[in-house]
């Protein structure tokens, strides 16, 4: 693709929606196999402790993570504006200016998480050695997580200029990384959770680089910066990102009031939850994409005035939605026996397993639904409407059905509640969606 290229704004747009997708998901589920990886060889030592561990420290990572997603929406919204405009001099500059203020951030952020990480662990209900093993963890791996930002950020600058393979090989080779130094340090060395944090700095850095080589080497490089430059940009920036994370960062939360209130059940249920945790990713990682995938879409038509197309990217998001969840949650269920197994899933923790892989996963259509509104809402100027959904759903959504179902089926009822509270919010983040489109259609 030539330098400062708009490709988006001709095109069918279905298949341009659904190629950024499947590459980013490809990248951005790389992210979460991280997870689902060190998942699968701690659960191999045959220690509920240990697994449970891993499961509760993804939760508190998960807070880091979805920052770091806030950030690149932003980035890449700015990044998209300035390519749709073929201004490739001012996409350069704000490509360096966000990448700069995503570490400096990044690094405030993991910060304050690793200072208050005893008081996070014992919050979401993690007690004795379970604690203990938690914290270890959490304290080697939290200080790595600012790497894992400035990956996503940067794999988010190479989307925005429509390099959709190179910024799936960001994560892509974080995951390979991984997947060759866990076995090492956890089964071979023996180190167990210490090894799966070792092997996850790996993974970290590796992402790092290899978010940064192709920006300098094939889409323009950076250019200095000074303070006045980073403060000047601060806002623009952080006019989209600041409610993206905000976004975001409700989805840890609602996440965090589930494990809590599943940790009452033991750690047979933290275990299982946390495996569906790491499954739904990583099985709808091309739906968790459509978030950064159509931002760029819909940024460069509405850098050039093309609300029509920006109206019909929504539509085929919805389409597209529908049909990966459709094919893999038949998927999941036809292999819901290998993936427990897989996992060592015993008793309630087997119980959730099956859980998820049946009729949980259809529901997750209308998680879809918040997302390609909110991807829709951020870019268009209403990202406070998108972070009201967002925070909606994953509490006024999540803790009185899940409550409910607890009371009925447990531990099951819990997800189930979860699950079920995302569809009126989902239809509600669609109707909001549309109407934004047709405010910033007349403005046009």
């Amino acid at each position: 693709m030539t330098q400062g290229q708009a490709k988006f704004v001709t095109g069918n747009l279905f298949a341009h929606v659904a190629v950024m997708s499947l590459t980013a998901s490809v990248g951005l589920m790389a992210i979460f196999l991280v997870d689902l990886i060190n998942m699968m060889y701690i659960s191999w030592l045959q220690d509920e402790v240990l697994t449970a561990a891993i499961g509760y420290g993804g939760a508190v990572l998960f807070f880091t993570t979805a920052f770091g997603i806030g950030l690149s929406v932003g980035v890449a919204a700015i990044v998209a504006r300035a390519v749709g405009a073929r201004d490739l001099a001012l996409a350069r500059q704000r490509a360096t200016e966000g990448l700069v203020l995503s570490a400096g951030f990044g690094i405030l952020f993991s910060s304050l998480v690793w200072l208050f990480l005893p008081q996070i662990v014992a919050a979401l209900g993690a007690t004795g050695r379970v604690a203990e093993e938690t914290l270890w963890f959490l304290r080697l791996v939290t200080p790595g997580q600012p790497l894992l930002m400035i990956g996503m950020v940067g794999a988010a600058i190479q989307r925005a200029h429509g390099a959709a393979r190179s910024s799936m090989m960001v994560t892509v080779w974080g995951a390979v990384v991984l997947a060759a130094l866990d076995p090492v340090f956890i089964l071979w060395l023996d180190m167990g959770l210490t090894g799966a944090a070792l092997a996850g700095w790996g993974s970290r850095l590796a992402m790092c680089v290899m978010a940064l080589w192709p920006i300098w080497r094939s889409l323009g490089g950076f250019v200095p910066v000074s303070l006045r430059s980073l403060r000047d940009s601060a806002a623009p920036l952080f006019t989209i990102s600041g409610p993206a994370i905000l976004t975001q960062l409700a989805t840890p939360v609602g996440q965090a009031i589930v494990t809590r209130m599943v940790a009452g059940y033991g750690e047979q249920a933290v275990a299982g939850m946390a495996i569906a945790g790491r499954l739904t990713p990583v099985a709808f990682g091309m739906i968790f994409a459509l978030s950064g995938a159509i931002g760029p879409i819909m940024g460069q038509n509405l850098g050039a005035g093309r609300m029509d197309r920006v109206r019909r990217v929504f539509w085929d998001a919805v389409l597209f939605t529908a049909l990966v969840i459709g094919v893999m949650s038949a998927l999941l269920f036809a292999l819901r026996a290998p993936i427990a197994d897989l996992f060592h899933a015993e008793g309630l923790a087997r119980d959730l397993v099956y859980l998820f892989c049946g009729p949980l996963s259809l529901l997750f259509f209308f998680n879809g639904l918040i997302f390609v509104a909110n991807a829709t809402c951020n870019n268009l100027g209403a990202a406070f409407q998108s972070t009201l959904v967002n925070w909606g759903r994953h509490t006024l959504g999540t803790l009185p059905f899940a409550l409910w179902g607890a009371q009925h089926w447990g531990a099951q009822g819990v997800l189930a509640g979860q699950a079920a509270g995302g569809i009126l919010f989902g239809l509600l983040a669609v109707v909001l969606a549309l109407r934004v489109i047709r405010r910033r259609s007349a403005t046009i």
